[in-house]
């Protein structure tokens, strides 16, 4: 059975890979797109919206609904890549707690 020292220094360890990991993560690019590309943003990893491109085609003064439509779509594609870039790579984490 490891000491109480063992497993904060294990402990501490851990924590520093994982801020590692987490700083690699926000720093990383994640783009979502819409149906046919019309709209495409881009996120970090920390889920900070950086760049958002509408296509002229989506571009209806006339139809402000399918653009609203297809912005969310892309938001919500750019998002759901960073929730599973996350947990695939802080959830690699759990097994290796010592306690």
């Amino acid at each position: 059975m490891m000491n109480m020292q063992n497993m904060m220094r294990q402990a501490q360890k851990l924590q520093k890979q994982m801020e590692k990991k987490q700083s690699e993560l926000a720093s990383t690019t994640f783009t979502g797109k819409s149906a046919q590309d019309l709209v495409v943003v881009e996120f970090t990893g920390d889920k900070k919206l950086v760049f958002i491109d509408y296509k002229e085609a989506v571009v209806d003064p006339e139809d402000i609904e399918t653009l609203q439509d297809m912005t969310a779509q892309a938001i919500n594609d750019a998002l759901a890549q960073i929730d599973e870039a996350t947990k695939k790579t802080m959830g690699a984490f759990a097994g290796k707690l010592p306690f």
